[in-house]
């Protein structure tokens, strides 16, 4: 490919997608350079080096995950916005691994504030509303659903559950259904003991 017409975005998500094939952290300046046949100073007047394109992939991984989550929770509610918001996470890492990986990239405190990230607390945090919880249960719920999502399809796509019955579909809706029911019956807080 020749030089002309590369900018940022195409960059970012020429990016995007060599991280869907041959894994996040195997994506370089150097790497993208060779896809488009240019050198690496050719990627310099647009990213400034592999952090940077990484950080850069990672924030286009949160905004197009969060732009699916939203449209699939769009007019939802209760279960049905829990189980809608779980399969876009889990459908996401399964059709974009890479993509996933970045998503859940460390970034600096300025960089996660401007970022995406602060719509997924948010739907999380709207979809908990629904269960009534307050602080700090809310944090410890939108916390644990996070682990959740990202753990199974992390898990799933690496090939973790292929092994042994019943099948991850099974395992999945069995999930949602125990997420739903943990959440309607959030544990209180325990008394704490005396020690006297």
């Amino acid at each position: 490919m020749a030089r002309v017409g590369l900018s940022t975005e195409r960059l970012v998500r020429a990016g995007a997608e060599l991280a869907d094939e041959i894994g996040f952290e195997q994506v370089t300046a150097s790497e993208l350079a060779r896809r488009f046949d240019v050198k690496v100073a050719s990627l310099y007047s647009h990213v400034k080096n592999s952090q940077d394109l990484k950080t850069r992939i990672a924030l286009f991984a949160l905004e197009e995950l969060a732009d699916r989550a939203a449209d699939a929770i769009a007019g939802r509610a209760g279960k049905d916005a829990l189980v809608a918001f779980a399969n876009v996470y889990r459908d996401y890492g399964r059709e974009h691994p890479g993509r996933a990986a970045a998503a859940r990239m460390r970034l600096d405190p300025e960089t996660a504030a401007g970022s995406a990230g602060g719509r997924h607390s948010q739907m999380t945090r709207a979809i908990l509303r629904g269960y009534d919880l307050t602080e700090p249960d809310a944090t410890h719920a939108v916390r644990l659903l996070g682990s959740v999502f990202h753990g199974y399809a992390s898990l799933e796509t690496a090939g973790g559950f292929s092994h042994s019955a019943p099948d991850s579909e099974e395992t999945w809706t069995r999930i949602l259904d125990a997420l739903d029911a943990l959440l309607r019956n959030w544990p209180t807080e325990p008394t704490p003991r005396s020690t006297g």
